[in-house]
């Protein structure tokens, strides 16, 4: 039996990627089983067992609101901002992590470039650090 087996329209989700949110729409024959909407105006397709459909994600991070207990999860802030090159330096090192949009630190590797190129670009380099 999938997580989202009997998932409904307008139930409250939290995603770890985007945060809280709700079910917008529910499919039956398809790949995804439903796309959740979020606070910050994502909207992201999942299938049954709550993998999205962006990213190189092979575990679940939608989860319902419900069941979500956040307590090992990591929103500490940053202490000091990177510079270009540290940054360069500990993404080939595989050292590297970037907030995402729900205040939670994953591994850059997890997250897709164009994300990580956006944050750059704009100069948004508080949104990186070293791994602990």
């Amino acid at each position: 039996m999938a997580y989202f087996e009997n998932a409904k329209k307008g139930d409250k989700v939290y995603g770890l990627v985007f945060g809280r949110g709700k079910i917008s729409e529910v499919f039956t024959d398809s790949h995804y089983a439903l796309i959740a909407k979020f606070k910050n105006g994502y909207e992201v397709p999942y299938t049954e067992e709550g993998i999205p459909g962006w990213g190189n994600f092979k575990r679940q991070t939608l989860f319902y609101a419900d069941d979500v207990d956040l307590g090992d999860a990591d929103f500490s802030p940053i202490e000091k901002v990177l510079s270009v090159k540290k940054i360069i330096k500990h993404r080939e090192n595989g050292k590297l992590e970037v907030r995402l949009p729900s205040g939670k630190w994953e591994n850059v590797k997890r997250c897709p470039d164009s994300y990580i190129e956006e944050l750059l670009e704009a100069e948004k380099f508080h949104f990186f650090r070293k791994k602990p």
